[in-house]
């Protein structure tokens, strides 16, 4: 494997581990993150979160195969202070946004846990298959991060052992966000029913051993190339198989012509309530920050 030197960001790479029957994504999130967290003016807490879930969206939805396969990621709250975090990922593109409540996020200080931010709130994560097939995981939103629910979705709705670790940092260079996600298939390839999952089958506990040591220096470090993390994590493997993934970008995917085809499903009268004193409807895009006038 090649250590290039470089800053390797907005990038995904997937590996698989063939004799322990392991796969693996890695991704690093700058220019990308920062377009996406420039749509509004978050707080430090929400740019934390929302980059958290970038990187969870990206690595989970480069597990899928095929241009209009999509991951969609919701986390939702009854009274929580984030109200609603929603990202999704299809074939490279990126998005997310974020509505919470200003005031009592200002009331909790630098670093408010997962429990302070959504309360009772839960993660709904959807996957779209390439032949438009959906299925979907709901997991209460508890511990201490957004990638301990992401694992437990894995565990309880698809029965695959996971771990994820992601990794932030805001300061002078910028911001960027990056992680590693890594799974146990022991009924061999990917697509074939998996059966007896075991979370302590001894080539998981390995293979967990060794992805956990990874570090947030590591994962953040704008001179090491996503092929040279995997290669440090599992270079005593008999073979550490690298698959070149998609160059990532912000996804917003909003257009008037999207909107227009909406509105025009609803009854005129429907319409006509839309329009503004000026006699047009207007869209706002929260995902773009973007409003759009519409020719109806």
């Amino acid at each position: 494997m090649s250590d290039k030197i470089g800053t390797f960001a907005d990038t995904l790479m997937g590996f698989t581990l063939p004799a322990r029957n392991a796969r693996g994504r890695v991704v690093r999130l700058e220019n990308v993150l920062e377009q996406v967290l420039s749509a509004h003016d978050y707080p430090a807490p929400i740019t934390h979160l929302l980059g958290e879930a970038l990187v969870l969206g990206a690595l989970m939805g480069g597990l899928l195969k095929g241009e209009h396969a999509q991951m969609t990621m919701q986390a939702q709250t009854q009274g929580g202070i984030v109200k609603l975090l929603v990202c999704d990922y299809r074939a490279g593109a990126v998005r997310g946004y974020a509505d919470f409540d200003g005031e009592r996020l200002a009331t909790l200080g630098a670093n408010p846990g997962l429990a302070a931010l959504f309360g009772e709130g839960y993660l709904a994560i959807t996957f779209e298959t390439e032949g438009r097939q959906r299925y979907q995981g709901i997991v209460p939103l508890e511990g201490d991060s957004l990638a301990e629910a992401c694992e437990s979705y894995f565990s309880q709705s698809e029965q695959i052992p996971t771990l994820i670790r992601v990794a932030s940092r805001a300061g002078v260079g910028g911001r960027m966000a990056a992680g590693l996600l890594v799974q146990h298939l022991p009924d061999g390839e990917e697509g074939r029913e998996r059966l007896h999952v075991r979370m302590d089958h001894p080539d998981w506990e390995h293979v967990a051993i060794m992805a956990g040591t990874v570090g947030h220096d590591e994962l953040l470090d704008p001179a090491l190339s996503l092929e040279a993390i995997a290669w440090r994590l599992f270079h005593e493997q008999e073979e550490v198989r690298v698959q070149p993934g998609a160059s990532l970008s912000r996804g917003c995917r909003c257009t008037a012509a999207h909107y227009e085809s909406i509105v025009a499903r609803f009854p005129v009268g429907e319409q006509t309530e839309m329009r503004g004193p000026d006699g047009v409807i207007s869209v706002d895009c929260a995902f773009c920050s973007k409003t759009f006038a519409l020719a109806i």
